[in-house]
């Protein structure tokens, strides 16, 4: 059991996405900004929503950011973050450099995800790790074990175990591990690619695209003592094939046996 497994005492912590997109709640289909559900207008509501709901963490993904190498949602994280304040918030998309991090951290985010900066120059996030020590997040997006990039627009030649391998020293809180063919099409989790990468490294592996029911759930707690500490899930929760207050009580309730 990882550090995520060890502080909120269960085998797998579940953690509701929130995907922003000109200041909505959205999921898109396999990282589409062209297919995109709106599920809220109100994103602060829908994270208390979730918070009320059990939730021990927030996944803030800022989608226009991711696409424009920059923030554009940060008003309404602040908002959220303001909102939420008795759990610790981890966002990602568009943040390319330390003073991003820096003014994300100066508005209580707890953790600052690098994406496609990570794969471009990956001594940025060592530097980073050196800086802002513990709150740094890397996020390896992949399809067929090769690493998207540029909002998930391109695939390069970099496999994700290789890209994971780079960071084992760095000091990195945790890898965001997504399999992009996977993410919002309700098809289930790619369980096996995410414990070959946490077998590769040391480094606690969070699981994100295609969690769709508590089958899901089960099949991800199975294999968490090889380093999986958490699941990001998000399209199922919106549509109601997870009950994520139920998904958090099995996570914890299989931790016990």
């Amino acid at each position: 059991m990882g550090w995520l497994g060890i502080i909120n005492g269960a085998c797998m912590l579940l953690i509701p996405a929130i995907d922003l997109k000109d200041g909505r709640c959205v999921r898109l289909r396999q990282g589409r900004m062209d297919d995109a559900t709106v599920f809220s207008n109100d994103p602060v509501a829908m994270a208390r929503q979730w918070v009320d709901a059990g939730a021990r963490r927030l996944h803030l993904v800022d989608l226009n950011g991711a696409f424009a190498g920059a923030p554009v949602n940060r008003e309404v994280i602040k908002q959220i973050v303001k909102a939420c304040p008795s759990i610790p918030v981890q966002v990602g998309g568009g943040i390319r450099d330390a003073a991003t991090v820096q003014q994300y951290l100066d508005i209580g985010v707890q953790y600052a995800i690098i994406g496609t900066k990570a794969v471009h120059d990956p001594e940025f996030v060592r530097r980073l790790c050196e800086q802002f020590a513990g709150h740094i997040i890397v996020g390896i997006d992949a399809k067929d074990g090769k690493v998207a990039i540029d909002g998930w627009a391109k695939v390069s030649e970099l496999s994700a175990v290789e890209l994971a391998k780079k960071f084992e020293h760095d000091g990195v809180e945790a890898i965001v591990y997504t399999d992009i063919s996977r993410d919002g099409m309700m098809k289930g989790v790619n369980v096996e690619a995410t414990v070959n990468l946490a077998r590769a490294v040391r480094i606690p592996i969070i699981a994100s695209g295609g969690i769709t029911n508590l089958d899901d759930i089960r099949a991800l707690c199975t294999v968490a003592s090889e380093g999986i500490d958490a699941a990001i899930t998000g399209r199922a929760i919106y549509e109601g094939t997870l009950d994520f207050a139920e998904g958090q009580r099995l996570s914890d309730e299989l931790s016990k046996r």
